[in-house]
This record gives structure tokens, C-alpha cells and sequence, in this order.
């Protein structure tokens, strides 16, 4: 059904205007139904669900480790986040725990998804306020992590490296030496966007004092991630509820009191100095040791034990054809992913496939806010409002 305002007796001057779902500044396909007294927002309302794509319910239909591939399109700027955190949760639930080395390059990887995400979402925020030539810089930057990513994955996005108990792959060697190249050269580059931006009075006057929301309605409305620290609130799951080893790191959580679009944008700045911090450690402190959990019974065999043990052949393909049986029970495990909060809820019957998958996707929670902030706001500053929040719809159409 299509989501209408309905005219209000005595204002019927006012317009009410349709803002997508085919526009370039609502990242994704987002429809906004606005009413607008001359050229200010009075009231708004949003329509979700044009992508259809139904990922809770295909869960049901793939076995756990299939599972993987789903999550990494539900946020296709954060594939390795959200590898982590649907992995996270069936370990959980198999009170299974990946090594060591398996827990620190996902940390590291994790971080410079990160970044990445953070540099589409800054190239394409200063574009839409009419900032080209910072767009063009961030895509080179992630087009260097990227490359990180083919390497030690075969695939550039939609990399599906995490699994049940470890990786999926041994990294290659002098990978690493990679990861080291970029993060000599990251720090400034990171300087040059800001010399671009942060004090310059036109990037000032379309964010300074924009759509403004209080650390009181950003809590009851949902927010979370690098939208809810810009309005005071010091929340992160990493220190909060640490997993997969982020106890053992060293580094801060940027905030600001403001709230507004200009505070968004510093703390996704310092975000990505902060996560550079983690990646550094990571490296530095990465252990020996394998890189997938000893449980035949979920984790797949190498492929060298395979040539000469009949029992790792067998494991192999009852893994592959059938999958594995976990415990009956539920569980819930949240991380934070370059947007926020999210969480995965997994209902296990004993089958291979997940009997029930909901995720809590923090894009949600971040867009409900929209309609907040931009009330009392020129038409204008919708699209700053928007892009600050940073949401992907895949992860909202479900």
C-alpha cells in the first residue's frame, strides 16, 4: 500500500511533495513523502520495502555456513561485518570459539571494512552537497582496501571469508605487507579530506546546526553506531559488550555533544584514526597458531588432510551436502558494524537450517530518526540529513 499524507483542514496551501524512490540522494531506494509549508518541512513520512528482498526468510531455506553469503549483501558495505556477526551468533550457539589468530584477523579485517564503508559514505555525503574532487579521493583509498580483500579472499565484496569457528582460507603470505602499505600511507590522506572539508564555509553552512537530534530522542528512536555518539551518547559494542578479542585492543570512542550533520561527520573521521589504531595492533600483536577451531563436526577439513584421512574426507562431505546440527535453543549476538548496532537472533529445531533469523540491522533504527531531524528544516537540508545518517536499504528491506 502506498504510504500518503493526508491534507490538514485550513493548510491547504501547503505541498506535499514525493522525494524518491528513484533519487540519487537517498541511498537506496527510499521514498520520502514530505509536506512542505514554501520551501520547509512540516511533516514527513518514509516508505520502505521497494527491494524485496526477503533475507530473514531465505535463511530458513540454507544451511548455517550457506547462510554466510546472505549476510554479505545484506549490507554490501559491510560484508565482513556482518560475516562476523552471523558467525558470532552460531558459535554462540555451538559454544564453539574461533583461535586466537582466526579472532585478531577478523578484528583487522572488521576495521578496515570499516574505513571502507566510512570512505563511500564520506565521498558520496561531500558529493551530494556538491564536493566532487573528495568523492573521487575516498574511492581511491577503498579501491586500496578492496585489493586487501581480493587477496585474502578472492572477492572484492561479497567476500563470505568469515566462517562457523575460523576463515576460510589460510591468508597468503606477505599479505600483510599489504596492510602495512596502506596504513603508512592512510593518515594523510585522511588529513587531505579534512583540509577540504572541515573548515570550509560552505561544507560548514550546509551540516553546522543541521538536523539536530538530542541524546534523549536519539536513545528512544533507536539510534546507534557513529549517528548516536555524535549526539553525546558514548555507546559501542566493541568496549560495551567486546567480542571476538576487542577487549585486547587499545583505543577510544570519539563523541560529540552537538548532534547534528557537522558532528557526524567528526566522529566518522575520528572513527577511521581509531580503527587505523586497532588495525596497527592487529598486525603487531597477530598470533600463531591455526586459523579454524578443531570441531570436525562443524568446521570443515584442510584440504591436504583430505588426500590422505578417509575419516576428513567423510567429515568433508557430510559438512558440505548436509551441514551441521546444533543444539536446540536461541541465541542473540550483536556487533558493531560501520553502522551501528546489529544484531542476529537465531532459533535452532537441532536441524542444519535455522528454524527462525531475525536481524536487528541499525539502518532501521538510524532512518526512523529521519523524520525527526528534519522537520522545521528547508527542503534543502533533507539530503544532508540523509546522507549523514549513512543507511543501506538492503539492510532494511529484509
Amino acid at each position: 500500500m502506498a504510504v500518503t499524507l493526508e491534507k490538514i483542514p485550513g493548510q491547504e496551501e501547503r505541498v506535499i511533495l514525493s522525494m524518491g524512490p528513484q533519487h540519487p540522494s537517498t541511498h537506496g531506494v527510499l521514498r520520502l513523502v514530505l509536506e512542505l509549508d514554501g520551501e520547509t518541512v512540516i511533516r514527513s513520512l518514509f516508505d520502505i520495502g521497494y527491494l524485496h528482498t526477503g533475507f530473514e526468510k531465505s535463511f530458513e531455506a540454507l544451511t548455517y555456513s550457506q547462510g554466510i553469503t546472505l549476510t554479505d549483501r545484506m549490507d554490501y558495505l559491510a560484508p565482513l561485518s556482518n560475516n562476523l556477526g552471523f558467525c558470532l551468533a552460531i558459535e554462540k550457539l555451538l559454544d564453539l570459539e574461533a583461535p586466537p589468530r582466526a579472532q585478531w584477523t577478523r578484528v583487522l579485517l572488521t576495521e578496515l571494512t570499516r574505513i571502507q564503508s566510512h570512505l563511500v559514505w564520506l565521498g558520496s555525503h561531500a558529493l551530494e552537497l556538491g564536493a566532487m574532487s573528495v568523492f573521487l579521493y575516498c574511492f581511491r583509498e577503498r579501491e586500496d582496501i578492496l585489493r586487501i580483500f581480493e587477496l585474502v579472499s578472492g572477492q572484492r565484496m561479497m567476500t563470505s571469508y568469515f566462517r562457523v569457528g575460523g576463515l576460510a582460507l589460510e591468508p597468503p603470505l606477505g599479505w600483510l605487507r599489504r596492510v602495512e602499505k596502506f596504513v603508512q600511507m592512510f593518515p594523510a590522506r585522511l588529513q587531505e579530506y579534512e583540509d577540504l572539508l572541515t573548515k570550509n564555509p560552505i561544507w560548514l553552512k550546509r551540516t553546522v546546526g543541521i538536523g539536530t537530534i538530542s541524546a534523549e530522542d536519539a536513545v528512544a528512536l533507536s539510534l546507534s553506531g557513529p549517528s548516536l555518539r555524535a549526539s553525546g551518547v558514548n555507546w559501542d559494542i566493541r568496549k560495551a559488550e567486546p567480542y571476538s578479542s576487542y577487549e585486547k585492543f587499545q583505543f577510544n570512542v570519539p563523541t560529540r555533544p552537538e548532534g547534528d550533520v557537522y558532528a557526524r561527520y567528526l566522529v566518522r573521521m575520528d572513527e577511521m584514526r581509531e580503527s587505523l589504531k586497532i588495525v596497527r595492533q592487529a598486525m603487531e600483536g597477530m598470533p600463531e597458531g591455526p586459523i579454524k577451531a578443531n570441531a570436525p563436526h562443524v568446521v570443515l577439513p584442510d584440504r591436504e588432510s583430505m588426500k590422505t584421512s578417509i575419516e576428513a574426507l567423510i567429515y568433508h562431505f557430510k559438512l558440505v551436502t548436509e551441514g551441521f546440527h546444533p543444539p536446540v535453543g536461541e541465541v542473540y549476538q550483536t556487533i558493531e558494524s560501520p553502522r551501528g548496532e546489529i544484531g542476529f537472533y537465531i532459533v535452532s529445531d537441532g536441524s542444519p537450517k535455522p528454524y527462525r533469523c531475525h536481524v536487528r540491522a541499525p539502518s532501521f533504527g538510524n532512518l526512523t530518526t529521519l523524520l525527526k531531524i528534519i522537520e522545521g528544516r528547508l527542503l534543502a537540508d533533507v539530503v544532508a540529513c540523509i546522507a549523514s545518517l549513512d543507511t543501506v536499504l538492503g539492510e532494511i528491506d529484509r
